[in-house]
């Protein structure tokens, strides 16, 4: 298995896998024809992020975005990952858990970067488990939202 920055030409995969984690995640059908294009921007603009994939014999069978934070108090950048998707028959054969090691290797190697942050739906136990596993916590910051419909 290899991890590798995402191409263009994996961007309909990737639209894919949010698809189908929407739905298993939150049982929620979104517009696919938004979704394609929300990747497509991503890869437009490099501003908005970076789509990093999990390839196995060929096969992308995982993707992430990180997304970046500006932090003031650290004068340096978080990275946010976020859009997290692994095909169920790779689900816990360490896929996430060597996609994570690769971000935090770019963010050891980087002076700019300062850190790694997620999110996670309170009810996902399973993922929390897994990123407190890879030495995450969750004891500073609560997060609170507001999304227009």
């Amino acid at each position: 298995m290899i991890i590798r920055e995402a191409k263009t030409e994996d961007a309909g995969q990737i639209a894919a896998f949010q698809l189908e984690m929407a739905m298993e995640t939150e049982n929620l059908q979104l517009d696919k024809n938004t979704v394609t294009l929300g990747v497509e921007h991503v890869f437009n603009d490099r501003a908005k992020g970076t789509y990093y994939v999990a390839e196995k014999n060929g096969q992308v069978i995982a993707s992430l975005l990180t997304t970046y934070e500006w932090s003031d108090w650290r004068n340096g950048t978080v990275l946010w990952i976020q859009s997290v998707y692994v095909l169920p028959a790779f689900r816990g054969s360490g896929v996430y858990k060597k996609m994570y090691q690769h971000i935090q290797q770019l963010v050891e190697k980087d002076s700019n970067l300062k850190g790694i942050r997620l999110y996670v739906d309170q009810s996902n136990t399973r993922a929390q488990q897994v990123y407190q596993k890879l030495g995450m916590t969750a004891e500073h910051y609560q997060l609170f939202e507001w999304l227009k419909n």
